[in-house]
C-alpha cells in the first residue's frame, strides 16, 4: 500500500512539475512577446505545442509572435488552430481579422471582427478595426459608425478619433476631420502622428500657415519623421520658398533615402530653379514608385489636352454650322453669347489645367495618409523583417565534425542513421554531424584528425577510413585530396551513401569556386550582330553539375530515405533552373525530416520565383517558425 501510495504521489507530483514548466514555457513566451523577442517567443510556444499540443494558448500567441514579424499567412495558420480547439475565442478572431486585413482580405476581416464583437460586444477595439476594414471597402458611413461605437465605449481612444478624420476627409467632411484630430490633441499632447496629419488636412483648406505649424511641431516631437520634412517641403514649395522646400526634402531623404515622393517633389523643385539634377530625382522617384513616372504622366496630360482640344474644335464647328443656316434662315440678328456648354467646356480645360499643376505638388499628400511603422532597416525592437538580408538559398549540407566542447553551432544538428552508422565505426571518436553551416572555428582540430586518418589508413584501408579522412580533408578545403579519398571509398563500397554524398557535395564546391574564379580566356568584347557560342568551361560546368546530380541520384537510390541528398539535389537544379524538378525533391525532404527549416525555406524561395506568393508565403513561414529568421524579411518584402 504504501509503494502505491508513493507512486501515485509520484506521478501527481510529475503532472504539477510538468503544469508548472508549461505555465512557465508561456508566461515567458508572453514576456519575449511584450520584450519584442519574437522569435524568442515562438521557440517557447513550439515548446509548449510539442508537449500540449491540445491547448489554444501557445498557438494563438505563436499567431501573434509571427503577427509581429509580419508573417501574416503564419500567424492565420496558428489562429486557426487556436479557434479550432477554442471556438470561442474572441483575441484569436480579432487577431485573425487583423491579419486578413493586412492581406487585404477585407470580407474575411470583417467576418471574423463580427464573430468577436459577438463574443465580447463591449471591445471598443474590434469596432476601430471593422471601420478600417469597411473604409477599406469604401463604406464610408459604416466605418464612421463603427469609429463612433467604440468611441461611445471609450471616449478616449484616439485611435478611433483619428481613423474616424480619415473617414471625413474621404467624405469631404475636412473641418469635421480637424475637429477629430484636435480631439486626439487633447487628449494626447505629444502625438506627432496626430499633428502630421492635421498640417494634411490644413493644407487641404489650403490653410498653409497652419499647416506649416503642424509639420513645425510634428519635427519637434519626431525628429526622424521623414514625412513630416517630406510634407513642409511641400508647403514651402507652394509659398515658392523652393530652397527651403528642397533643404527639407534632402532632410526626408538623409531620414529615408527610399521615399519616392520626396525625390519626386524635389525634382519639381530643381527644375524650377534651373539647378541640374532634376531629372535624375525623376527617374529615382519612377524607379521606387511607377506612378510617379513624370514623363508617362505628362504624356497622359498632354492627350488628354489634345483630345479636349479636339472637342471643343468639333464643337465649335458644329456651333459655326448652325450659325450659319440660322443665317440663311432668318433675318441677322445679335452675337448669340457662346453656349453654356462651350463655356462650360473651356472651364473644365481650364480646371484641368489648374488641377494638373496642383497633382504635382501634392502627389506625397495622399501617401503620408497611411502612417509610417519602422521603416528603419536596422533594428533592435525584435521585428527583425526589417533587417536588410542578401537574399540567397539556404546553402547544401555537407558531412562535418565539432569537438565534444564545441557550442559554436547556432542551430541544432541534424541526426541521421547513416551518419550514426559511420560515428559508431569510428566509436564517436570524432564526432561527425551534418550541417550547412561554414565555419573556420575548427580548422586546426580538422587538419589533426586528417593525420590520425592518415594513421588508421596505413593500419586499415577500409571504406570508412577513406571517407573520413576525405571529409576532413574537404573540410579545409584540400578538395582535389579529398576526391582521391572518396573515390577510393566507393571503389571499396560502392553503396556506401555518405561516400557518394560527400563526392558530390566535393564536387558543388569546386564548381563554384571555378565558377567565382574571372574568365580570362576569351576576349571581353563580343562583335556587334553576332550570338555567342557556350565558352567550353560553361559546357563542362553543365557536364560537372550533371556528375554532381548523379550522385546524389545514387544516393537516393541506395538510401531513399536519405533526406539530405534530396534537398542538396534540390539545391543543385535550381542553380540549373529546373525549379519543378527542385521542388519535388525539397518535397520529398521534408516528407522524410517534417522539421527540415532550410528545406522549408529553398522551397519557398522557389515557389516565390514562379510566382506561387501562397505557397511561397507559408513555406518561409514554416522556415521561420523552425529558426531561419531571414524568412521573415522575404516575406514582407515579397509576399504582403
Amino acid at each position: 500500500m504504501k509503494i502505491k501510495l508513493s507512486l501515485i504521489f509520484l506521478l501527481l507530483s510529475n503532472l504539477a512539475f510538468s503544469q508548472l514548466n508549461i505555465s512557465h514555457y508561456i508566461r515567458v513566451g508572453q514576456t519575449r512577446i511584450q520584450i519584442g523577442n519574437y522569435v524568442g517567443a515562438i521557440e517557447n510556444f513550439n515548446i509548449v505545442i510539442k508537449f500540449k499540443p491540445q491547448l489554444p494558448e501557445p498557438y494563438y500567441f505563436r499567431g501573434v509572435a509571427k503577427h509581429q514579424l509580419e508573417d501574416f499567412r503564419g500567424a492565420i495558420q496558428d489562429y486557426n488552430k487556436a479557434i479550432g480547439i477554442k471556438p470561442y475565442y474572441p483575441d484569436a478572431f480579432m487577431h485573425r481579422g487583423l491579419a486578413y486585413l493586412e492581406l487585404k482580405d477585407y470580407d474575411a476581416a470583417i467576418a471574423d471582427y463580427n464573430r468577436a464583437l459577438e463574443l465580447d460586444p463591449d471591445n471598443e477595439a474590434i469596432y476601430n478595426n471593422r471601420g478600417i476594414a469597411k473604409l477599406s471597402l469604401k463604406d464610408i458611413e459604416g466605418a464612421i459608425a463603427d469609429y463612433d461605437k467604440a468611441l461611445e465605449i471609450n471616449p478616449n481612444f484616439i485611435n478611433s478619433f483619428i481613423n474616424r478624420s480619415n473617414a471625413n476627409i474621404l467624405k469631404g467632411d475636412i473641418p469635421e476631420a480637424i475637429r477629430d484630430l484636435n480631439r486626439a490633441i487633447m487628449i494626447r499632447p505629444h502625438f506627432a502622428s496626430a499633428y502630421l496629419l492635421r498640417g494634411l488636412a490644413r493644407f487641404e483648406l489650403e490653410d498653409f500657415a497652419a499647416a506649416l505649424r503642424d509639420f513645425d511641431q510634428t519635427i519637434k516631437l519626431d525628429p526622424q519623421n521623414a514625412y513630416a520634412y517630406n510634407n513642409r517641403g511641400i508647403v514651402k514649395q507652394r509659398l515658392e520658398d523652393y530652397q527651403g522646400a528642397i533643404m527639407d526634402y534632402d532632410l526626408a531623404l538623409e531620414i529615408n533615402p527610399t521615399l519616392p515622393n520626396a525625390y519626386f517633389n524635389r525634382g519639381i523643385a530643381k527644375e524650377v530653379l534651373k539647378i541640374p539634377g532634376y531629372e535624375n530625382d525623376y527617374e529615382v522617384a519612377a524607379k521606387l514608385d511607377p506612378r510617379l513616372n513624370i514623363r508617362q504622366r505628362m504624356l497622359e496630360d498632354d492627350a488628354l489636352a489634345q483630345q479636349q482640344q479636339q472637342t471643343k474644335q468639333q464643337s465649335s464647328g458644329a456651333a459655326g454650322q448652325q450659325q450659319a443656316q440660322n443665317t440663311q434662315q432668318k433675318p441677322p440678328a445679335q452675337t448669340p453669347q457662346r453656349p453654356n456648354t462651350q463655356q462650360k467646356q473651356d472651364e473644365k480645360q481650364e480646371e484641368t489645367q489648374e488641377q494638373r499643376d496642383r497633382r504635382r505638388f501634392r502627389l506625397s499628400l495622399a501617401d503620408t495618409r497611411n502612417l509610417p511603422t519602422d521603416e528603419e532597416e536596422d533594428v533592435d525592437d525584435g521585428r527583425i523583417q526589417n533587417r536588410n538580408i542578401i537574399i540567397e538559398l539556404q546553402d547544401i549540407f555537407v558531412i562535418s565534425s565539432f569537438s565534444r566542447n564545441a557550442v559554436d553551432y547556432e542551430r541544432l544538428q541534424y541526426y541521421n542513421l547513416a551518419l550514426e552508422e559511420l560515428n559508431r565505426f569510428n566509436n564517436y571518436t570524432p564526432m561527425m554531424t551534418i550541417s550547412n553551416i561554414k565555419t573556420t572555428t575548427f580548422e586546426d582540430h580538422f587538419r589533426n584528425q586528417i593525420l590520425y586518418f592518415n594513421e588508421k589508413i596505413k593500419a586499415n584501408k577500409v571504406a570508412e577510413n577513406h571517407l573520413s579522412r576525405g571529409i576532413f580533408k574537404f573540410l579545409v578545403n584540400e578538395y582535389s585530396e579529398a576526391m582521391d579519398d572518396f573515390d577510393q571509398a566507393i571503389a571499396m563500397d560502392n553503396k556506401n551513401t555518405l561516400a557518394h554524398f560527400s563526392r558530390a557535395n566535393c564536387r558543388v564546391q569546386m564548381v563554384e569556386l571555378l565558377e567565382s574564379l574571372p574568365d580570362f580566356s576569351e576576349d571581353l568584347t563580343i562583335p556587334v550582330g553576332s550570338t555567342p557560342e557556350p565558352s567550353e568551361n560553361t559546357q563542362e560546368m553543365i557536364s560537372d553539375y550533371e556528375d554532381i546530380l548523379n550522385d546524389y541520384q545514387v544516393c537516393i537510390y541506395i538510401n531513399p530515405d536519405f533526406p539530405f541528398a534530396y534537398y542538396n539535389k534540390g539545391y543543385i537544379l535550381c542553380k540549373l533552373g529546373r525549379y519543378q524538378e527542385a521542388i519535388r525533391n525539397f518535397d520529398k525532404a521534408i516528407e522524410l525530416q517534417p522539421d527540415f527549416a532550410e528545406a522549408y525555406f529553398n522551397r519557398g524561395l522557389t515557389k516565390i520565383y514562379l510566382d506561387e506568393m501562397d505557397g511561397g508565403a507559408n513555406d518561409l513561414s514554416k522556415a521561420g517558425e523552425l529558426g531561419i529568421q531571414d524568412a521573415y524579411n522575404i516575406i514582407k518584402r515579397y509576399c504582403n
